[in-house]
């Protein structure tokens, strides 16, 4: 089954779903307990069809990327071909080193190599190809770098100017003076917080060849690193990590408080319009799986479900005909939580510094015939503008 026939069946199990609801409410707007049950696995159809669908994508992108040409023509005229040398962590010698070094083969050759990617720290800096793929399974294992803005840092903290106040045109006399009125400009700090983990491999797996150790450490660092740096950027405290959005201090206003523990159309309209103008032309909608859940059963004013299945490629799900995403580490719909976060995520900043360090422990697992790797990096991520985006807090009980 293609994935626009995959699309096309989901939007004809929502549309059933839908029918189901509008005809097996009581009087009271709420499901027996079988009608719910028997709602539930209609959502669960629709849940995994939309799983199976990105599914489908990603391996699309896969093949496509796996058919796109290996290198670059040759522009160049022969003879005095127009090809740029790599230096440094981009060079094939360094990157030959390094993998040789994480293999331990033919130390004392290649030390030299990888003197131009010695961190301070220890270790070494991964090749740029390599950190390109890290940096490219980081995105697809973090959602909020998809939205965020993304820079690269070679020091310490970036100082960010930002205009906390704009000056203003008035009305003036005629041969009267003008008014000064200046923009205030403020500072937002963006620090370099240390994030690592570790791995174990055995040797013999390490020593065959056919084994593809880029790929792995590729894979499983982007994973641990992705995950816990998303996070962070949702629901950090700043101490020794990035504030995230959802942060009290630091991170989005709130622009809605329900009046219930339930979440109402009325809520989301309030939410949605707490937004300025501006912002909502590029806003989208970050919640948990289970508020998504709730929300499907939330219709407007005119009746019409506020959360509306995509048919077409490239277009997403929509709620209130704004963009969603979902991730496990935005706060569930609980008493005194905030919830739900709409706004123009590309205020949102994250600070990647230098680049990923690699060490390898040769003697940390040897009794047990393993090799060690630790990998870190330093990064740093914060809402530059909190009036982009507004959050929606729940009702204390």
């Amino acid at each position: 089954m293609t994935i626009q026939e995959l699309r096309e069946k989901r939007a004809k199990v929502w549309d059933t779903a839908r029918d189901f609801l509008d005809s097996k409410r009581n009087a009271s707007g709420i499901l027996s307990e079988e009608d719910g049950k028997t709602y539930d696995e209609m959502e669960k159809q629709i849940v995994d069809l939309g799983k199976e669908i990105k599914r489908l994508e990603r391996q699309a992108e896969i093949e496509a990327e796996l058919k796109s040409p290996t290198s670059q023509p040759i522009l160049g005229k022969p003879g005095n071909p127009d090809i740029p040398t790599k230096t440094g962590t981009a060079s094939d010698a360094y990157n030959n080193a390094f993998w040789n070094v994480i293999r331990n083969r033919n130390w004392h050759d290649i030390h030299n190599d990888l003197q131009v990617g010695t961190d301070s720290e220890g270790g070494y800096l991964c090749p740029d190809e390599f950190e390109k793929r890290l940096i490219e399974g980081l995105t697809d294992e973090n959602i909020f770098r998809q939205l965020a803005t993304v820079i690269k840092t070679s020091s310490g903290d970036r100082k960010i100017p930002i205009v906390t106040s704009k000056g203003e045109a008035v009305w003036i006399d005629e041969e009267k003076a003008y008014t000064l009125s200046d923009d205030v400009f403020g500072q937002a700090s963006l620090s370099a917080y240390k994030v690592g983990t570790a791995i174990k491999i055995s040797e013999e797996l390490l020593n065959d060849s056919a084994f593809d150790l880029s790929a792995y450490i590729t894979k499983e660092f982007a994973r641990r690193v992705g995950a816990k740096e998303e996070e962070a950027f949702f629901v950090g405290d700043g101490n020794g990590k990035p504030t995230g959005i959802f942060n009290a201090t630091g991170g989005a206003e709130n622009g809605a408080t329900t009046n219930t523990a339930n979440i109402t159309f009325d809520d989301m309209m309030e939410l949605f319009y707490s937004l300025k103008s501006p912002y909502r032309k590029k806003a989208s909608w970050v919640l948990n799986d289970s508020t998504v859940k709730a929300l499907r059963k939330l219709k407007d004013g005119n009746g019409n479900y506020i959360w509306s299945p995509s048919v077409s490629a490239g277009i997403p799900d929509t709620i209130m005909n704004r963009p969603y995403y979902t991730s496990s580490y935005v706060p569930e719909s609980t008493a005194g939580s905030k919830a739900i976060a709409f706004g123009d995520f590309s205020y949102y900043w994250v600070a990647d510094r230098q680049g990923f360090t690699f060490k390898r422990l040769n003697e940390a697992f040897a009794m047990q015939g393993q090799i060690g790797f630790i990998a870190s990096k330093r990064v740093d991520g914060r809402l530059i503008l909190p009036e982009a985006i507004k959050t929606l807090t729940i009702k204390k009980a």
